[in-house]
């Protein structure tokens, strides 16, 4: 039978954190250099989760030592790793090799420095209610579904919790507080899983703010 929920949580939980991150991204760290993911999830997990880390280093370094035997994966209760694009016969080591990078992380403070998110895992990580409200109500049905953007944005509020409402506004001051140009944001808009452009004749930037302002306003306003 499947694993539980709480029993995958405790084994593979944050191993599977760090396989997400790879997802679309080449697997391709050396003993000398952390890959494009694994920065990813270094970035982001130092900020908000920094004790998960050492877990991840844990559980990749058990999993690399004891991979699923026949009986596991026949009674389901195993967790499998993501296509990397490695052989499977060189996924043991390059957990290891990932899990010595995590390793040299906290011991030696090697932390990426703050930066835009640079792959679609980091962005949703980043910025998840951002992404739920872009990937939500943002798809091409819009058109059939609300009469301009401003009502998809004003349904997500009326149908949202307040706390995760003043949570959108807060990260979408800390998207407008990135270094980026107008093409950045598009491309932004798009990892965040929206499939239309702004409304005219707004720039992304001009109407993230917009956004921002519209649901940071008094409900009734």
């Amino acid at each position: 039978m499947p694993m539980k929920p709480l029993d995958h949580d405790r084994r593979y939980g944050e191993l599977d954190q760090v396989m997400r991150a790879y997802l679309g991204q080449a697997a391709d760290d050396t003993p000398e250099r952390r890959s494009t993911a694994l920065d990813a999830y270094l970035r982001h997990t130092w900020h908000t989760r920094p004790w998960a880390i050492a877990e991840a280093e844990r559980q990749l370094r058990e999993y690399s030592r004891n991979p699923p035997g026949r009986l596991r994966i026949n009674l389901g209760e195993f967790y499998a790793v993501p296509d990397t694009g490695l052989p499977e016969s060189a996924i043991g080591d390059w957990l290891l090799v990932v899990a010595d990078h995590l390793k040299q992380s906290i011991e030696g403070g090697d932390v990426p420095a703050p930066a835009s998110p640079q792959t679609h895992w980091e962005w949703h990580a980043r910025f998840p209610e951002t992404a739920q409200l872009l990937g939500g109500w943002f798809s091409q049905d819009i058109v059939d579904e609300f009469p301009d953007h401003e009502a998809a944005v004003r349904d997500y509020a009326d149908g949202t919790d307040p706390q995760l409402v003043a949570r959108l506004v807060g990260e979408l001051h800390e998207l407008l507080a990135l270094p980026l140009d107008e093409p950045d944001y598009a491309l932004a808009a798009a990892e965040l899983g929206m499939e239309v452009g702004p409304p005219e004749p707004f720039s992304y930037v001009v109407w993230f703010r917009v956004v921002a302002e519209q649901l940071a306003a008094p409900r009734g306003e």
